[in-house]
């Protein structure tokens, strides 16, 4: 029986992570879906990308946005199938557009209008379709579109995906321009920008942390302190003062957002004259914060050469 718990827990614990990714899946599709039903649509302001793209055929020829957005991802899927991680990134990204697509055409009718106040829609749409973008990208999928763009634009560049994807809406706002007037589009910018902090902060959310970087005399016993007294590693360091030359301790140390102020006490405690600089984190890989991603194929590069390196001492 011993036997048989065991085994149900391991498949459970390598299970889990799936289940989990494919809920925030599910949940950021919905979100984006009812974003599109609820506030944008209706109101006639686009959302950029390939959606915005299938409003824009929606108002002149009533062609499904659900569909035409599935329709037109299929080539992009494509690529990010190719170059965003193989197989479990092509799964995923498939799972999340087909999901937001369907959800668009099959909530259409039984979602009505929730205001037609400009600053409400925009302020709303924005940020249910920022955060339900956000939390297909924490799941390491998209919702297709301009969404693998902006994730090749992040793997390649380091480019945030809420910049990139602001930028690349340019051109589905120029057509609305077309479309619906000047003003429309200046809210639909709104919405877009709303969207891309909703999305950056999703992303963001639970992964910041703070790093110290300490100058001490005592360098033993500030590391002991930190430590013992609140478990974090630290990492030595050599350095010494451009103005003295002398030697200095220095030490650098990563903690939550929670942990910091305990941080400032121990090393007050420890070295009442230590010289501390306090920076933010945005992400955080390794042992006590957040495990490295599995599963992801890296995108293919080209080979070079090794170079020799000159190392001083």
């Amino acid at each position: 029986m011993f036997i048989v718990h065991r085994s149900s827990f391991i498949v459970m614990k390598r299970l889990w992570p799936i289940l989990r990714d494919y809920t925030l899946m599910t949940v950021g599709a919905l979100l984006a879906a009812i974003s599109v039903d609820v506030f944008l649509l209706p109101n006639n302001v686009v959302s950029g990308g390939v959606t915005g793209a299938a409003m824009l055929l929606n108002s002149s020829f009533h062609t499904p946005v659900g569909l035409v957005t599935l329709l037109v991802n299929i080539p992009l899927f494509v690529l990010g199938f190719w170059r965003l991680g193989g197989l479990v990134f092509g799964l995923r990204t498939l799972y999340a557009t087909a999901v937001m697509s369907i959800a668009i055409d099959a909530l259409a009718p039984y979602l009505r209008p929730v205001t037609s106040e400009p600053l409400l829609y925009t302020l709303y749409g924005g940020l249910l379709d920022g955060l339900g973008v956000g939390l297909v990208f924490r799941a390491r999928g998209t919702t297709g579109g301009i969404d693998i763009l902006a994730r090749l634009l992040e793997q390649r560049y380091g480019i945030q995906p809420g910049r990139s994807m602001l930028a690349m809406n340019g051109v589905v706002f120029a057509l609305a321009f077309v479309f619906y007037g000047p003003e429309k589009v200046l809210y639909a910018l709104l919405v877009a920008f709303v969207g891309s902090l909703a999305l950056d902060n999703t992303l963001s959310a639970g992964s910041g942390a703070r790093q110290a970087l300490i100058i001490t005399t005592r360098p033993d016993e500030v590391t002991q302190a930190i430590i013992h007294d609140l478990g974090r590693g630290v990492t030595m360091l050599e350095g010494y003062g451009g103005y003295t030359g002398a030697e200095r301790g220095v030490l650098l140390c990563v903690v939550s957002r929670a942990e910091l102020s305990f941080l400032k006490a121990i090393i007050s405690r420890a070295d009442p004259h230590a010289f501390v600089v306090i920076g933010e984190a945005g992400e955080v890989l390794g042992e006590g914060f957040h495990p490295f991603p599995q599963g992801a194929t890296p995108a293919p590069t080209a080979k070079r050469e090794p170079e020799e390196q000159q190392v001083r001492p």
